[in-house]
């Protein structure tokens, strides 16, 4: 499901849908799932994008294609299509019911409805084991929360055998987990169903007055005490490469201070996201950008980069990066400095510049003797600025000329 807009990440979702948005430096927050599909060993998908669809079009167009050779493997957008009338998706679960004629015509036996927009990395091969184990229909991915932070979160009320007796969205009283005192279930928003189960209750739901446009709304709170409605603990789920005891990594990066956050992460010398796993890789577009570059080595014009993520293709040039997260082909020139901050591809950080808690887009030219993150005050005269602090500067049309 890719087809949000993302209004929370504005200005990044300016110009691009929130699973199209980058992160990490040189991959796009869509990667995070279809890694997990591919690594899982699913290579049947189909991508529903809506609004401002065309970079994420572009860029599975680019990184996402097995080559045609097996009919089987596919990544395919499917924007909508109006099947059932002048509407656009409605929510997820009238994507699906929009697209119906793509499962009848795959015929699977288990549909997976996973969204396109949260940092994580699951190894879904073992959610589809748990399912089939129980005879479920539906599989609902959860993870613990404190409850205190659970009221922000759909909340998944299960038995001590993990079987669903309701489902609340956002409650201010949420249930805690039976055999976990003090937490609550949280709904990932990914499902697992069994294909004829799914076919019937979108077409039951969509033939019933009123309707319905929500799984989590809709399609499993109409069904629970009549189907096998399992929830999935993501906190059990390993991958294989990890350390014995490492904890579940999830983030939905729905505002700009969780986005910022989650690229902060991985500046750690041990981060709870690990991209450096390589049997289990973070896939993404191959690009023919060449390595990273660090030159000049005198007292106050010393390129270097410390605590930092830097991307293939920058030249940190007498500049200094501290904890921060480079994009490709970022130029950081003489005497600049970037502390603490998300630098996505393209930008350039001009002489003596100086850039401090930020979120800069692609593109955007930093002028030489600039100060950005210094004076909040001035900074909301001209940009973005979020509840913590942190400055957003919008993509800018890409530049003819370095």
């Amino acid at each position: 499901m890719a087809g949000g807009e993302g209004t929370r990440l504005f200005p990044l979702t300016r110009d691009r849908a929130k699973p199209a948005v980058p992160f990490g430096g040189k991959y796009r927050l869509i990667d995070f799932v279809l890694s997990n599909f591919v690594n899982s060993g699913i290579f049947s998908v189909y991508v529903m994008v809506q609004f401002k669809s065309q970079s994420l079009i572009e860029h599975l167009a680019a990184g996402w294609k097995f080559g045609g050779l097996i009919a089987e493997h596919f990544i395919s957008p499917v924007p909508a299509q109006m099947r059932h009338g002048q509407t656009w998706y409605k929510g997820t679960a009238d994507a699906i019911y929009q697209n119906l004629n793509l499962i009848e015509n795959y015929q699977p036996d288990l549909v997976a409805v996973f969204g396109a927009d949260h940092i994580y990395r699951m190894d879904i091969g073992q959610m589809a084991d748990f399912h089939r184990e129980r005879g479920a229909l539906v599989t609902v991915a959860t993870l613990p929360v404190p409850v205190a932070e659970a009221s922000g979160f759909g909340i998944v009320d299960v038995d001590r055998d993990g079987l669903v007796v309701g489902f609340l969205e956002k409650p201010s009283q949420p249930p805690e987990m039976p055999d976990r005192p003090g937490y609550s279930l949280a709904s990932m928003g990914n499902y697992l169903f069994d294909a004829d189960f799914l076919m019937t209750a979108l077409r039951e739901l969509a033939d019933s007055e009123g309707g319905g446009t929500d799984f989590g709304q809709h399609i499993i709170p109409a069904h629970l005490g009549q189907r096998q409605t399992y929830a999935y603990d993501f906190a059990t789920n390993r991958l294989p490469g990890e350390p014995a005891g490492k904890p579940t990594y999830w983030r939905d990066v729905g505002t700009l201070d969780s986005f910022y956050e989650a690229n902060m992460d991985l500046r750690s010398p041990d981060p709870a996201l690990n991209l450096y796993n390589s049997l289990w890789p973070l896939r993404t577009v191959e690009t023919p950008n060449p390595p990273a570059k660090f030159v000049f080595d005198e007292i106050g014009r010393r390129g270097q980069a410390v605590q930092s993520v830097v991307s293939e293709g920058c030249i940190v040039s007498g500049g200094t990066v501290r904890n921060s997260v480079l994009g490709n082909n970022v130029f950081v020139h003489s005497f600049a400095e970037v502390e603490d901050s998300v630098i996505m591809d393209g930008c350039r950080i001009r002489r003596h510049a100086k850039v401090r808690r930020a979120i800069i887009d692609k593109y955007v030219e930093i002028p030489e003797g600039e100060r950005i993150g210094f004076d909040l005050e001035l900074d909301r005269e001209r940009f973005t600025v979020t509840e913590s602090g942190i400055v957003v500067i919008p993509k800018q049309p890409r530049p003819v000329l370095d």
